[in-house]
């Protein structure tokens, strides 16, 4: 994902390199925080995705410093996407069918 896609989002209308540092360690923190509850590196590349509108939330929420909130209202889709990781490496590690059962789940 891309920052201005972020500000974007986050109704950032400026420009600046402070602005854009800030918005690039809100990504990177979201991500973070997203991944932690999958348990493993995600990719945020489609952005026509569930998780790629999850990972906006997160970093607008990051953005007006209210993360804890985050965790709150999307506590549901949070355990659904640790959930649904788990179900993967679940089929994975117990030789599951790789090219039907374990692609990367859409929650």
């Amino acid at each position: 994902m891309q920052i201005e896609t972020v500000k974007n989002y986050c109704d950032i209308t400026w420009s600046d390199e402070q602005t854009d540092d800030k918005v690039a360690g809100i990504l990177d923190r979201a991500q973070s925080e997203l991944e932690s509850y999958a348990g493993e590196t995600l990719d945020f590349s489609d952005e026509k995705t569930t998780l790629a509108q999850l990972l906006l939330d997160c970093c607008w929420y990051i953005f007006n410093r209210a993360l804890d909130e985050f965790r709150a209202n999307y506590s549901d889709d949070l355990n659904s996407l640790r959930q649904q990781y788990q179900v993967k490496r679940y089929i994975e590690a117990n030789g599951g069918d790789s090219d039907a059962e374990a692609e990367d789940p859409e929650f």
